[in-house]
């Protein structure tokens, strides 16, 4: 099992970015997390699964949601934050 936080910049709101990452996540499948809007523009995903469906859910966001532009993306392995949500096992949702 892998778990990352990613932060994805670039004209990544009002997009339907989280709407797509939802559905992205669902096709991979076996992934559990949440994306949400960040208030400085970005879309924030906190996920976990296994190491193959997180890489390519990470792929799949470089290319992003049909009128989004990815400019760039950071990911942190393993983060722990008590300010970020918990991932809820069996469930990736847009918060």
């Amino acid at each position: 099992m892998k778990e990352v936080y990613l932060k994805i910049r670039g004209r990544v709101q009002g997009v339907g970015f989280r709407r797509w990452a939802e559905r992205e996540a669902h096709k991979i499948g076996d992934l559990s997390g949440w994306v949400r809007n960040a208030e400085d523009g970005s879309v924030e995903i906190l996920m976990r699964g296994p190491e193959d469906k997180v890489e390519s859910m990470i792929s799949a966001c470089y290319k992003g949601a049909l009128f989004s532009r990815v400019d760039n993306i950071s990911f942190k392995p393993a983060v722990t934050n008590f300010f970020l949500p918990p991932i809820e096992d069996g469930v990736f949702e847009r918060i």
